[in-house]
């Protein structure tokens, strides 16, 4: 069984998506309807921007969801899912790919979630980190340990790999109390806010009434969503899921592992860069991983 999987942020690159405009009229006809519905021209910012044009959280959301999400629409019959998942913003592309999402709907959801994100970064200020080296349950017990600051796990990337978010101080805290448990690394990342943490509650509201006033469809496969890994195909659950999943976390270690369990052994990622088949590799050593 295979499953198409997208990626999240940090996978953008200058350049991404060119080739796919120029060699395909579908292609290019979605990429230039995304400008339209933007408001702005993407394409230049991807194709030929600067790397500094492209971090812009306006810009890198839509960017890495029109570049996963065309790659998808534009494969024809080799496109054929037993189920996807996406990490993160990731999901809103598997959602479009399996058909629960228009290519319009999706990319108007993933354009207000980035402004959503943003403002609360403004607001609140958060931070977040990468914890190498130590089990998920010694990470949540000292994130759980920190008093009087907000610190949570965020990313549940690969086993020895797991991303922390929350309050700058609180960041601060954990890191120092991680590498005293032994931790390998506990790097404080360059990201602008505390992403899957409570500190996103204003854009979880902001986003929670975008989503319910957007129709979604049956899909064509289950989705494994981020907030719990399990795999679904009902309408509603996944609506409420993809609600919660900016103040939760990404359970990717635990919906790859879901994923096998179910019968895949084929993970196809969909979009800009290869960072999701590398944490495939290291959550299911026996599972195959390409590119599409």
């Amino acid at each position: 069984m295979q499953a198409y999987i997208f990626p999240g942020q940090g996978s953008q690159f200058v350049g991404m998506g060119k080739d796919l405009y120029e060699a395909n009229n579908q292609a290019a006809e979605l990429f230039e309807k995304a400008n339209t519905l933007l408001g702005f021209r993407i394409t230049d910012i991807m194709f030929s921007g600067t790397d500094d044009d492209l971090k812009q959280t306006k810009v890198t959301q839509p960017a890495i969801f029109l570049h996963s999400v065309i790659k998808a629409l534009t494969a024809g019959d080799s496109f054929k899912p037993d189920m996807v998942a996406g990490h993160s913003l990731g999901e809103f592309s598997a959602l479009v790919a399996n058909k629960v999402l228009t290519f319009e709907d999706g990319l108007r959801l993933v354009a207000q979630r980035a402004m959503a994100m943003q403002k609360a970064c403004d607001t609140v200020p958060g931070t977040m980190a990468a914890v190498l080296g130590l089990d998920d349950a010694k990470v949540e017990e000292v994130c759980a340990s920190i008093n009087n600051a907000i610190v949570v796990a965020a990313n549940y990337n690969c086993p020895g790999q797991l991303v922390i978010s929350g309050s700058v101080e609180g960041i601060n805290l954990a890191c120092e109390a991680l590498k005293a448990a032994g931790a390998k690394r506990a790097l404080v990342l360059p990201v602008g806010g505390a992403f899957h943490s409570p500190l996103m509650e204003p854009a979880r509201i902001e986003l929670e009434a975008a989503i319910k006033d957007t129709g979604f469809n049956t899909p064509i496969c289950p989705i494994y969503q981020n907030v719990n890994a399990q795999a679904t195909n009902d309408v509603a659950t996944i609506k409420n899921n993809l609600i919660a999943q900016l103040t939760s976390p990404v359970r990717w270690t635990q919906s790859v592992q879901n994923m096998v369990a179910d019968g895949c052994n084929t993970f196809i990622e969909c979009g800009p860069g290869n960072v999701l088949q590398g944490l495939v590799k290291k959550i299911s050593k026996d599972s195959t991983t390409q590119a599409l």
